[in-house]
């Protein structure tokens, strides 16, 4: 019985396939090529790209065309890339947050600020101030893309740093987590491959796992920051709709990248066409010198989504956070319409009367100088204490450090352990959706260092090294 021709393509196609004709990753040619190639007419050539794709053998890519889906993972010389088609992360990274919130918890597991560092008494004047002049149409004015003066506020901030976007290309969110969330599905869709940091911030692997799409995760130095080399050889290979990364104080591990590598990082987004969601949290909290300039100030701004919050650096409990959009504003603030609909107006107004104001820069730099200085201690703390062979981030900003624990120690078990005695860890098993980091600890080093830090360092000390004799 002979088959049908779009079958028989099909196989053809197959074969070739197999026989490395087209490697994955590698697009195929267009319908239209197709027939020419073929003779065969354009429904049958459709058809038989169709058929592949249901097998799993080709993967389409709205407006691109259908490319070869990707083999097993590859191995390469500066490290793995490792991928996931199904994450399933939240509900243990559930489990450990609400473990933490406990208040009589030391909490260096933490994934907030320490609450005292910021200007409660001031910004709570700017919000009684707030709602007493907000007028009847306030809600529908202040609907995305959001409050005109605050919007203009960030635009202001961005152009003495010399990042060219308007207040019109600036959506507010809910939260930094929102307009992440925002720009990730304005980006992708479901099936559709990533390319995120690993370790990477448990947030970027919720979100993956909320809107059903593969991660290609790309390996991560404490000191270097991310494997360039990796993700152009990813790029590559898989056809990657998107690129979530943090290029300042990357959390968990606090790295933060030199000018070269972001040129050479932009470069290759340029040559694969590929956007960037840029998670931009932690760039007001550097120690040292200048902030450090964010992806968005290149030449490909357009395509990079800058996402940034005051959740981090001025106002937790506000829940505020933007998307500077370039090309995908309009669609941000459509998909926001539909979803939450607009940040909450009385706190949009109270930020935008504070940062009037004119006390938010002094602010900052209070808060850095109290970052660096409990940074430093509980390193110092760490280091003296912690068994030989560990290892620490020395980040230049933000209020995380990375442990990585010598040998093979189970970093999930001393969690466990610490939360008996009343002490909050975030394991490296949070950051990964595998057990690659299962021996590394995030600690948050913004709350006070005192006789109650020190002494949960010592008890931490304490559980490492009975680990560590475990397995020596």
């Amino acid at each position: 019985m002979t088959l049908p021709r779009y079958q028989q393509l099909a196989q053809t196609l197959r074969r070739q396939i197999d026989a490395h004709v087209w490697l994955p990753g590698e697009k195929l040619p267009s319908l239209r090529e197709s027939c020419k190639q073929s003779g065969l007419s354009l429904m049958t050539v459709l058809q038989a790209y169709q058929l592949l794709e249901s097998q799993g053998t080709l993967v389409s890519r709205p407006q691109s065309g259908y490319y070869v889906a990707p083999s097993r993972p590859l191995r390469l010389e500066h490290g793995s890339l490792h991928t996931a088609e199904q994450i399933d992360v939240n509900d243990a990274i559930f489990d450990i947050l609400k473990a933490g919130q406990d208040s009589d918890i030391v909490p260096f597991g933490s994934a907030f600020p320490d609450p005292t560092l910021f200007p409660q008494p001031k910004l709570a004047r700017s919000l009684a101030s707030a709602v007493r002049r907000m007028s009847p149409h306030s809600a529908i004015a202040n609907l995305p893309p959001g409050n005109e003066d605050l919007r203009r506020s960030i635009a202001q901030r961005y152009a003495l740093q010399g990042v060219e976007v308007t207040p019109d290309e600036i959506v507010i969110t809910s939260g930094a987590m929102e307009s992440l969330g925002l720009s990730l599905q304005v980006l992708t869709q479901p099936g559709d491959w990533v390319a995120i940091e690993s370790p990477a911030f448990y947030g970027v692997l919720q979100g993956i796992e909320r809107r059903k799409l593969k991660a290609v995760t790309i390996p991560m130095d404490m000191e270097q920051g991310i494997d360039l080399a990796a993700l152009e050889q990813a790029m590559a290979t898989y056809p990657i709709k998107a690129c979530w990364l943090m290029s300042a104080f990357q959390n968990p591990q606090g790295c933060t990248m030199n000018p070269d590598k972001k040129r050479q990082l932009v470069d290759i987004l340029i040559r694969n066409q590929v956007a960037l969601i840029e998670d931009d949290v932690y760039a007001e909290l550097y120690f040292n010198g200048d902030r450090p300039n964010p992806l968005k100030m290149s030449s490909y701004r357009q395509e990079i989504l800058h996402c940034s919050s005051f959740s981090k650096c001025l106002a937790p409990g506000f829940r505020v956070g933007w998307v500077a959009a370039g090309n995908y504003a309009s669609r941000i603030q459509r998909l926001q319409l539909m979803s939450t609909l607009s940040a909450s107006v009385p706190v949009q107004l109270a930020l935008a009367d504070f940062l009037h104001q004119g006390s938010y820069d002094a602010h900052l730099r209070r808060l850095r100088r109290q970052l660096e200085l409990r940074q430093n201690a509980m390193r110092s703390a760490v280091l003296n204490s912690f068994p030989p062979g560990t290892r620490l981030s020395k980040p230049t900003g933000g209020y995380f450090i990375w442990v990585e624990l010598p040998g093979k120690m189970d970093a999930t078990k001393i969690y466990q352990q610490a939360l008996a005695k009343r002490i909050s860890v975030a394991p490296g098993t949070m950051f990964a959706v595998d057990n690659r980091f299962s021996h590394c600890l995030r600690l948050n080093t913004s709350f006070e260092w005192n006789t109650r830090a020190e002494n949960a360092v010592k008890t931490l000390s304490e559980l490492v090294y009975k680990e560590y004799n475990r397995h020596r």
